[in-house]
């Protein structure tokens, strides 16, 4: 299993390697393509369209092909999809291929994350997550190179994408190791003969406040990510390049994050590591709110990101013993597409309110979704206990009537 986790690891970098690519070429991109700078916005909701998709499917898909076939293939069809990037002239190519480019992340990211939470500790699954972080930091690097060396983006998506059918191929050469991975399993048998429909979710004790949470979350995130570029240089007058290099606080944050919250799961129960993250980032936005340039600011990017590493993949880690099981692949594709939607349709939202009322509301429209996403973490905490209060008493009942009755048989 040890060899196999690797793989999962080296794998979810090539998750990561594509995320952060169309941001880092498309002001190259899009005049070259001869289309409106905007367009970016309308790939973007394309790709993330496909990817909620390929997640509300990825419970059938999975237990029909297995996970080590569906993680091989869908790095073979984003691999595919990026070499038919660096090919395109038109923004009509681009949306197409957005599509297949999709339904590959969604599917390797549900069927990586289930795997992991099913066969592996808390901690390996704040790694996973930390690759992810590794592959994201990798993508611009490499097209900055192409850029640079060549002045064409068409290079660094076929170098990515290059790199993912690499990947594909000792995804291939593993698949022995993914079926000795199931074989014997319990809990798989039972997983393969039931299947759990959004509405059957959303019927189970809890289930709303967790996909709330996922999407307040991801909108989180995604917002701190996006826009405090925008807030550093429109609001705290930081120069646009010392601003970029800021922005990458962020996501060593978030790495270093998952990196050390996975050795603390050794330690410190999972509940614990949730709290100290939402302390560390609600210091973080305090010293947003408070202090207009400067090292503050810096460290303030620093402890956002920091306090966020564990938190997405606890979250996940938990979804089995929160809602069994049997049910935890069908429950981790609802709860993906709906972090893909917070990811896809919140920071699109603050964009337009931040354009209409100043990009000064940054920090507390972080806040307000921090809060929420913590007052959601709370709610989901209280319905799995009473749910088990309720299932203990009902459990203690039918003891004290079953020794009633054998009282009465004896006597």
């Amino acid at each position: 299993m040890l060899v196999l986790l690797v793989i999962i690891f080296v794998s979810y970098i090539s998750l990561g390697l594509p995320d952060s690519l169309l941001g880092s070429a498309w002001p190259l991109m899009y005049g070259s393509l001869g289309t409106s700078e905007a367009n970016a916005g309308v790939i973007s909701m394309i790709f993330a369209g496909s990817t909620i998709l390929a997640c509300l499917l990825s419970d059938k898909v999975i237990k029909k092909l297995g996970t080590g076939f569906v993680a091989f293939v869908s790095v073979v069809v984003t691999g595919s999809s990026l070499l038919g990037y660096s090919l395109s002239g038109s923004l009509a190519m681009l949306c197409l291929l957005a599509v297949p480019l999709g339904f590959g992340t969604g599917s390797l990211d549900a069927a990586m994350t289930n795997f992991v939470a099913l066969y592996y500790k808390a901690r390996h699954m704040n790694w996973l997550h930390c690759f992810w972080g590794v592959g994201a930091s990798i993508g611009p690097i490499i097209m900055a190179y192409c850029l640079g060396r060549w002045n064409s983006w068409h290079a660094g998506y076929r170098t990515i994408g290059t790199i993912q059918l690499t990947f594909a191929a000792v995804l291939l050469i593993s698949l022995p190791l993914w079926k000795r991975a199931r074989k014997g399993s319990e809990s798989e048998k039972r997983s393969e003969q039931k299947s759990l429909s959004v509405t059957d979710f959303l019927r189970m004790p809890g289930a709303k406040p967790t996909l709330a949470a996922f999407f307040f979350y991801c909108g989180f995130e995604l917002t701190a990510s996006l826009w405090s570029s925008t807030y550093l240089v429109f609001v705290r007058n930081i120069p646009p390049e010392t601003a970029a290099r800021w922005i990458s606080l962020f996501y060593v944050g978030i790495t270093l994050g998952r990196f050390f919250a996975g050795f603390l799961t050794i330690r410190l129960s999972h509940g614990k590591l949730v709290g100290i993250g939402h302390t560390i980032i609600g210091a973080g936005l305090c010293m947003m709110m408070i202090f207009k340039s400067g090292v503050p600011l810096m460290v303030s990017l620093f402890a956002i990101g920091l306090g966020c590493g564990p938190i997405f993949p606890i979250m996940m880690h938990q979804t089995p013993d929160n809602f069994g099981r049997e049910n935890s692949q069908s429950i981790v594709g609802i709860q993906m597409a709906c972090a893909y939607t917070g990811s896809t349709f919140v920071p699109p939202i603050f964009g337009f309110l931040g354009a209409r009322t100043g990009y000064g509301i940054f920090p507390f429209f972080l806040f307000t979704f921090f809060l929420s996403q913590a007052l959601q973490l709370l709610e989901l905490m209280s319905c799995i206990l009473m749910d088990y209060a309720q299932k203990a008493g009902e459990k203690t009942k039918e003891m004290l009537t079953f020794g009633k009755n054998k009282i009465r048989i004896i006597w």
